[in-house]
């Protein structure tokens, strides 16, 4: 026996010579469940006891349309956007609301000063109806063209004369002057205008003056 010879019998094993060849399969083809072939050792993901792979825990997107990964929180410039839009819409309410009062204003501001304009001219206006009364603005005299002429340019701003015999009473356009006994209308509910002395005016909605009249109650 020689130094480099082994005893017999010794129960160290051949080392194989040659290429190594592991299988790195990660399903096992005799059996097709997961092996952790090719993954060192102490690696190995920890398995249940059916020997299924661990099934890591990932965080849930409740929202299916976000992409995973990103907050539900709104980007700065989205939010800047809002509000900008926000003001924009306030201002336009704003301004609305501001010209209807403007409009409102200078109509009103019109009609008083055009009703100013129209008392001033009321004894005017009386002479002229008085005249037409008494047949004295006949058809072809020079004054009733003057008198036709001041009707239709008044009426243009909005003049109305209003008040006649037969109309109903009514408190915020007729002054009563005198309570007589007269003939009313046959239909007629209440007091009732049966003389009319001094017509009354208005612009628009304005009451510049009430009718002044005389008033019967239905028999």
């Amino acid at each position: 026996m020689t130094d480099a010879q082994e005893p017999v019998g010794s129960s160290r094993e051949e080392e194989p010579t040659g290429p190594v060849i592991r299988d790195k399969r990660r399903l096992d083809p005799e059996t097709g469940e997961v092996r952790n072939a090719g993954v060192p050792e102490g690696n190995a993901p920890m398995s249940n006891d059916n020997n299924q792979p661990e099934q890591t825990t990932e965080a849930v997107n409740d929202d299916p349309q976000q992409p995973a990964g990103q907050s539900n929180e709104p980007h700065p410039d989205t939010a800047l956007a809002q509000q900008r839009l926000d003001d924009l819409q306030r201002l336009q309410a704003e301004y609305v609301n501001y010209k209807r009062r403007v409009d409102r204003d200078r109509e009103q501001a019109h009609a008083r000063t055009l009703g100013g304009f129209v008392e001033s001219l009321l004894p005017v206006l009386d002479e002229i109806h008085l005249a037409r009364e008494h047949g004295d603005l006949g058809e072809g005299t020079p004054f009733a063209k003057i008198a036709d002429k001041l009707d239709a340019i008044l009426a243009r701003y909005g003049l109305e004369r209003f008040g006649d015999a037969g109309d109903a009473f009514d408190p915020q356009h007729h002054e009563a002057l005198m309570h007589v006994e007269g003939e009313v209308p046959e239909d007629a509910e209440g007091p009732t205008v049966v003389q009319v002395m001094q017509p009354g005016y208005k612009v628009g909605d304005k009451v510049v003056r009430p009718a002044r009249v005389a008033v019967a109650d239905p028999k």
